[in-house]
């Protein structure tokens, strides 16, 4: 698995104009290629008499999956050049939708490349991007009369507490960089006096 990638910090639409042509670029994080599939399809939607809704998505830490398609502009000029701008920006788990309004002038190919790459450059500008860190789910089972000073340590020390339950004992689910594991496991041993319980769950992506 990749340690990290980045995507859009969050969905929104950037909007420009060329040659009288409306170009409205609208990004999504997506954890799934379904999820992409139905963000083109609600984009497409919502623009249901535009000249054009050319897609782009990029899915998987690794790039796995991508998909681009022109929609009607001619071959390369559209779906390619939004790829090309999310590989280039290294986005991932992001799905791009640029829909088209023709005003009246016709841009050419060169013309249209630059535009549909350029919106979609634009609004990564305009959105943002956050950087997503590989780490370990760690539930750690410690005693009612250690769990509140341990999880005020943990949050001290600048550890991910991604939830506590309160049974019988005390669970508290941790996210650990992967290279932190060894480490936090002397660390928990030396704060608990060695009464805590660690277990090492599945990985999974979270905020740098």
């Amino acid at each position: 698995m990749q340690e990290q990638y980045r995507t859009v910090a969050r969905e929104g639409v950037h909007e420009t104009e060329i040659n009288r042509s409306r170009f409205i670029c609208a990004l999504a994080p997506a954890a799934s290629e379904q999820e992409a599939q139905d963000f083109v399809a609600r984009v497409r939607r919502e623009h249901p008499t535009a000249t054009h809704n050319c897609f782009a998505y990029v899915i998987g830490a690794d790039a796995a999956v991508q998909r681009a398609s022109d929609d009607g502009e001619p071959g390369g000029t559209a779906g390619a050049p939004m790829l090309q701008m999310l590989l280039r920006r290294e986005t991932r788990y992001v799905a791009a939708v640029v829909t088209r309004y023709y005003g009246g002038v016709k841009l050419g190919a060169g013309g249209l490349i630059r535009a549909y790459g350029g919106v979609v450059g634009e609004a990564l500008d305009a959105l943002g991007t956050v950087t997503r860190q590989r780490f370990r789910i760690a539930t750690v089972t410690v005693d009612h009369q250690r769990a509140g000073k341990l999880e005020n340590d943990l949050r001290a020390t600048g550890r991910a507490v991604r939830d506590v339950r309160y049974a019988e004992a005390v669970t508290i689910e941790v996210g650990l960089p992967g290279a932190d594991v060894d480490a936090f496991r002397a660390w928990l041993a030396d704060a608990t006096a060695g009464t805590a319980r660690l277990e090492l769950g599945s990985e999974a992506y979270g905020a740098a």
